[in-house]
């Protein structure tokens, strides 16, 4: 199957629209947040505030509230987390919410998205299988996800230029009940994944967490889905201080920022389009391993266009995902999917806000240059050890995975 074959299956052409929807909505809430915030405060520090509890809450989202994704029917999970989030977003639109509870709110979107995205992922191999269409299905939503951080956020600011940031508000309530709407009307009902929900929700979902990493094979997944983002990441969050280190600024940044995101997507197309699955589980490993890699240069201060290039490559290494969504979900029990994938966005989220967060604390002392090149070695040397025990793992099934085997078993 190539990208275009899954829009003839109904139910990925729904998942896909809802997943546009609430992208858009996502993206101009985030905006519209940060700027309702300041206009209402004038404090930098609250208005930033904002926006980093977009992110903040994934962990304990995804770790706490991970048993939803299969304790319960699928879409019932998708459409309640929708109307949760169009709840949410019709109080901050509210004229008489307070600062405080803008913030509140904003913390609930953020507890809430885990699980959604989990909870997609998981259904996707349901409506998908668990063959190369559903690692296309996923490689597919990741691109309409890069795609929206590359031309979302000028959208979202078009947008704040001819209504103000409550109306914009409205738009993202829209967006929400049309993604609810979507997936209602658009999917099928399947009963839940676990067949017994014993104990309270966070029981449920801490002993899944648990069960999921106490199997080698998502472990080692799990870890190779997390750890080169959170390298890869930290140019992006270096950009301002190393595009001014290099004497541009406004489009030039903008470019720096843009430089990964677009190498993402290109690989993934690429990848996707012309390698068949044996090739990308083939280099699924090596791309793991080595993709930081090319940010070592940056030790040589290259210019800017050189500096674009590198960026680039970086990002196109991302198609290693194509080859390690196969592996991941073949290596865990269907009853334990859904928590699986929740974990595996919550973590993504996270290591990249990590990965974020220490760079810029290491910049304080080193060169924006220097820094990058730090994080291009040093997440060659965290992740080529891991790409090596994954190539190992291949030849020793786990006797606790579906069918004894690890999910490594197709390099």
């Amino acid at each position: 199957p190539r990208y275009l074959t899954l829009f003839r299956i109904p139910e990925f052409r729904a998942v896909f629209l809802a997943h546009l929807c609430s992208l858009l909505g996502t993206v101009v809430s985030e905006i519209a947040l940060t700027v309702l915030v300041f206009a209402l405060t004038g404090s930098p520090f609250l208005s930033a505030l904002a926006f980093a509890l977009g992110l903040l809450p994934y962990l304990l989202g995804g770790t706490l509230l991970a048993g939803l994704a299969d304790r319960y029917p699928a879409r019932r999970v998708l459409v309640g987390c929708d109307l949760v989030c169009a709840a949410c977003v019709a109080v901050m639109a509210l004229p008489v919410t307070p600062v405080a509870g803008l913030l509140a709110l904003r913390v609930v979107l953020a507890l809430v998205a885990p699980v959604f995205a989990g909870t997609r992922m998981a259904t996707l191999g349901d409506i998908l299988g668990d063959g190369d269409a559903f690692v296309l299905g996923r490689s597919l939503l990741r691109i309409v996800s890069q795609t929206a951080l590359l031309g979302g956020y000028g959208v979202g600011g078009l947008l704040l230029v001819l209504v103000p940031p409550r109306g914009a508000l409205l738009v993202t309530l829209a967006t929400f009940l049309g993604s609810a709407t979507l997936l209602r009307l658009g999917t099928r009902r399947r009963p839940a994944r676990a067949r017994t929900a014993a104990g309270g929700l966070v029981r449920d979902s801490l002993s899944g967490v648990r069960a999921v990493l106490a199997l080698r094979g998502p472990r080692l997944a799990l870890l190779l889905f997390w750890l080169p983002p959170a390298f890869a990441v930290v140019p992006e969050g270096l950009a301002a201080p190393y595009a001014a280190s290099l004497g541009v600024s406004g489009a030039g940044l903008g470019l720096l920022l843009a430089a990964i995101s677009a190498g993402m997507i290109t690989g993934e197309l690429l990848a996707g389009t012309l390698l068949t699955p044996a090739v990308r589980a083939r280099l699924a490993l090596p791309l793991a391993a080595l993709g930081t890699l090319p940010l070592a240069l940056c030790l040589l201060r290259p210019g800017y266009l050189p500096l674009l290039a590198l960026l680039f490559v970086t990002g196109a290494s991302a198609a290693y995902t194509l080859g390690l969504d196969r592996w991941f979900v073949d290596s865990v029990p269907v009853e334990l999917r859904g928590r699986a994938m929740t974990v595996q966005t919550a973590g993504l989220m996270t290591a990249q806000g990590l990965g974020t967060a220490l760079a810029g604390a290491v910049a304080e002392r080193l060169d924006p240059h220097l820094v990058v090149a730090g994080a291009g070695l040093l997440g060659t040397v965290c992740c080529l050890p891991l790409a090596l025990a994954a190539r190992r793992a291949r030849r020793v099934p786990d006797a606790r995975g579906p069918k004894g085997e690890t999910g490594l078993t197709t390099i």
